[in-house]
């Protein structure tokens, strides 16, 4: 089994060389609940250690305090809710290989797995390319929260929240507008609105995925 060109297209475009073990990448991708004889656990394992020696390096590096200090930053850059962060600030989801079930019931939105992949990713890319090249991918996607930039990639629904509250609004409402096609391959619509500001819909594959397409349209033509 291969890698479809949109999938290669951005692997290629992250770890700035082509994939050479396109089948080592696939499995990178591919939760468990697909069914498949191979899934992202192994690599995930190496990846989340290769993820921690490159940003404990880039914190010596860059002089960020004493080995306390340093512990606390590494074990909250490399956390599942960073990782998690990393992952839709790159667009990830949409290329993450799901069991329809999984995906039905929102795995696509869910931290944990997209943390896993970020870190079955660099598992990956250090088994297919090596050291270097993991480690410049590593600090491409990880830049804005090692420099203190992480909240201009906040979740979309986070966002909206903050907004709201920010413009002393009531928090963002959403529902369920419609959901049609075959459980295997569902689409949601969902309707976000804001007291007093107005009302925005987006569409996913699973409720999850259309809220946050939701919020984010919402953001887009009203914050």
């Amino acid at each position: 089994m291969s890698l479809d060109e949109q999938t290669l297209a951005w692997l290629c475009d992250q770890a700035g060389a082509p994939p050479r073990d396109e089948a080592l990448w696939l499995k990178a991708l591919t939760h468990g609940s697909t069914g498949e004889e191979f899934d992202y656990q192994r690599l995930e394992f190496l990846g989340d250690r290769v993820l921690g020696l490159v940003i404990a390096e880039w914190l010596f590096e860059r002089h960020d305090g004493a080995e306390g200090k340093l512990s606390q930053r590494l074990n909250a850059l490399v956390s599942r809710e960073s990782c998690a962060r990393v992952a839709r600030s790159i667009g990830l989801a949409p290329l993450m290989r799901l069991g329809k079930q999984a995906r039905a019931d929102g795995a696509i939105d869910s931290d944990n797995i997209l943390g896993d992949i970020i870190e079955s990713l660099i598992g990956a890319c250090f088994m297919d390319h090596g050291f270097p090249v993991s480690r410049a991918m590593v600090r491409k996607w990880f830049t804005d929260a090692v420099e203190g930039r992480a909240g201009q990639n906040k979740h979309p629904k986070s966002a909206l929240q903050e907004w709201a509250a920010g413009n002393r609004r009531k928090p963002p409402e959403y529902a369920l507008v419609d959901r049609s096609g075959p459980d295997h391959a569902s689409r949601f619509i969902v309707k976000v609105s804001v007291r007093g500001v107005g009302e925005t819909t987006g569409e996913g594959d699973s409720k999850q995925q259309a809220e946050t397409a939701a919020a984010r349209r919402f953001l887009d033509e009203h914050g």
